[in-house]
């Protein structure tokens, strides 16, 4: 099974491919650079957006390249307000070969007010590096490894994301 997801972020590509071998064999997942067309942190709808927008350009860029996929996806990570308080979240989005999009996310965490507008400027690896001084986490095992004292990594909420996604793929009965 071939995956073509809308990232080249190493701890995405590993969290889709784990999230994919919970119910497939023989995956290969590939990332490929395209542009969510949001913000580097996007915020609320544009999460929603960013992730959507990348399963989208995964899928036009293996039609323009006459590659061959099963699923193209998209994942954003950002910040939302959108439930009264200020969370991380990452928005998973798949899109079969019959055009059907499925979306998930994953778990939240809290962000202290403080660093809101600092996180919305720039984006959320860049805060966590000046706060734990570290370099680039926000490529790999990102910021809440650090914040969970490396219980979580970004492969695991992006694994989760995109599990609570294939929910209806593989669930013939809970599709629209």
């Amino acid at each position: 099974m071939k995956v073509l997801l809308g990232s080249t972020n190493p701890g995405k590509i590993k969290g889709t491919k784990q999230a994919f071998d919970c119910y497939f064999k023989k995956v290969q997942v590939e990332g490929i650079k395209v542009s969510s067309g949001v913000s580097d942190e996007p915020v609320n709808e544009d999460i929603f957006k960013g992730a959507k927008n990348r399963a989208n350009a995964a899928r036009a860029y293996a039609i323009s390249n006459s590659l061959q996929a099963d699923y193209y996806c998209g994942i954003e990570s950002g910040i939302t307000n959108l439930l009264g308080k200020w969370i991380i979240i990452n928005i998973a989005c798949v899109i079969d070969n019959n055009g059907y999009e499925s979306w998930g996310t994953s778990q939240g965490f809290p962000v202290p007010e403080k660093y809101v507008e600092d996180i919305i400027k720039t984006d959320l690896g860049t805060v966590m590096s000046n706060l734990k001084k570290t370099k680039d986490s926000g490529r790999s095992i990102g910021g809440i490894h650090s914040l969970t004292h490396k219980k979580i990594s970004r492969i695991d909420l992006t694994k989760d994301a995109f599990i609570m996604a294939l929910t209806q793929f593989i669930n013939e009965d809970w599709k629209d």
